[in-house]
């Protein structure tokens, strides 16, 4: 179903680049690699269990979780919104 001047498949064609790129933003930022011993931010000691949980791992759970909250609050833009949606 077209809408308006596109042509039809577009819209399936936004949703499923939004989607792959999502998916490929969430694997750039999957650890990779040996884990540290000690966190990068902190240096508290990394627990073995959680080294063995995610390889790759950099940060603790508690510097972990603030850098979470970071990237999720500048995550909210969505530049791929449609035109209504800009306009609210």
């Amino acid at each position: 179903m077209a809408g308006g001047w596109s042509r039809d498949g577009a819209v399936q064609e936004q949703i499923d680049a939004s989607v792959a790129d999502a998916v490929k933003q969430a694997r750039n930022r999957l650890p990779k690699g040996d884990s540290a011993t000690h966190c990068d931010e902190c240096e508290k000691e990394i627990p073995q269990a959680r080294r063995d949980a995610v390889p790759g791992v950099r940060l603790c759970i508690v510097c972990q979780s603030e850098a979470d909250e970071e990237e999720k609050s500048s995550a909210l833009i969505n530049r791929r919104g449609s035109k209504d949606s800009q306009l609210r």
